[in-house]
């Protein structure tokens, strides 16, 4: 009669299965090295601002642009900017034009997000406003101001009002690419666990659609601040504060090339601090819940 018996050898040979088994699905904790993260992180950026300094400094020093009026110097915009700091106006040129931007991205999202799950469960609505929502979403958002300023006039609507008929579309459709690549079991097990309507939609929908879906919120925030530039580009009024694209139609208007490069090294500088502390973070974090990101 054979023996059911386990070796040592074979539970010896088990219990390393089961380890590296335990190993391969353990999640790593492990922080990375402050010196790695510089490395990797910080210093390609810093590097890369360096050359683009230096290229831009090159052309000033051996006079391929010797109109100051065309190209400024370096130093002329850093000393536009430190004026503006020492006069504290220089973080009210920031929160004016953030809090709109921020302010009316919310709102686009909350309109975005039932609409892009109304087309996606509504096969007649998603054939009758698919096609709309994806032209609106390549319009450029510079031509809604003018029917806007006819619209509302000049004030904080008409910038709320431009920023949703640039977001709306590119959040709706991002949420609708995300629940077209769920996957369809996923959805008739949820159906079999009772999760069906809102609750299937909360619990099942949405989360399996979260890559998509945060692409299509770092697109519309990117498609919020290009509009809002747009408007205050277009649409200066004393009454409505100066933001970053007022700035820079006062730097077009008094033919400053400084505050022109001013206004834009901080608009750059805005859109990307805004992607780096919100969307990319909230990026890698979907990714690595669902094992696509190795290494942060």
């Amino acid at each position: 009669m054979a023996s059911t018996d386990t070796t040592p050898r074979d539970a010896g040979d088990l219990a390393g299965l089961e380890a590296g088994l335990d190993a391969l699905e353990t999640v790593r904790t492990t922080r990375t090295p402050l010196r790695q993260t510089l490395t990797q992180k910080v210093l390609p950026p810093v590097v890369a601002v360096a050359l683009v300094l230096a290229v831009w400094q090159s052309l000033i020093t051996f006079k391929v642009v010797d109109d100051p009026t065309k190209l400024p110097a370096p130093a002329d915009v850093w000393h536009v900017l430190e004026k503006a700091w020492l006069q504290g106006e220089l973080l009210g040129y920031i929160w004016t034009s953030v809090s709109r931007g921020l302010l009316g991205f919310c709102l686009a999202l909350l309109i975005a997000t039932p609409l892009g799950l109304l087309l996606a469960r509504v096969r007649l609505v998603r054939a009758a406003i698919g096609p709309i929502l994806s032209g609106l979403q390549s319009l450029p958002s510079v031509a809604w101001v003018p029917p806007a300023v006819i619209w509302l006039g000049l004030n904080n609507q008409m910038m709320y009002a431009v920023i949703l008929l640039g977001a709306v579309p590119s959040i709706a459709n991002g949420l609708l690419s995300g629940v077209d690549q769920v996957p369809p079991l996923f959805q008739r097990a949820g159906r079999t666990l009772g999760a069906t309507g809102l609750k299937g939609t909360w619990h099942i929908t949405l989360p399996a659609a979260l890559p998509g879906y945060v692409a299509g919120l770092k697109q519309g925030w990117a498609f919020s601040w290009r509009s809002l530039m747009a408007a205050e580009i277009i649409a200066s009024f004393p009454d409505l504060g100066v933001g970053l694209g007022q700035l820079l139609e006062n730097g077009r208007n008094a033919s400053d090339m400084a505050m022109v490069f001013e206004a834009i090294l901080l608009i750059l500088t805005v859109g990307i601090a805004i992607d780096l502390l919100i969307f990319s973070p909230l990026e890698r974090r979907v990714l690595r819940t669902r094992g696509l990101l190795v290494k942060s």
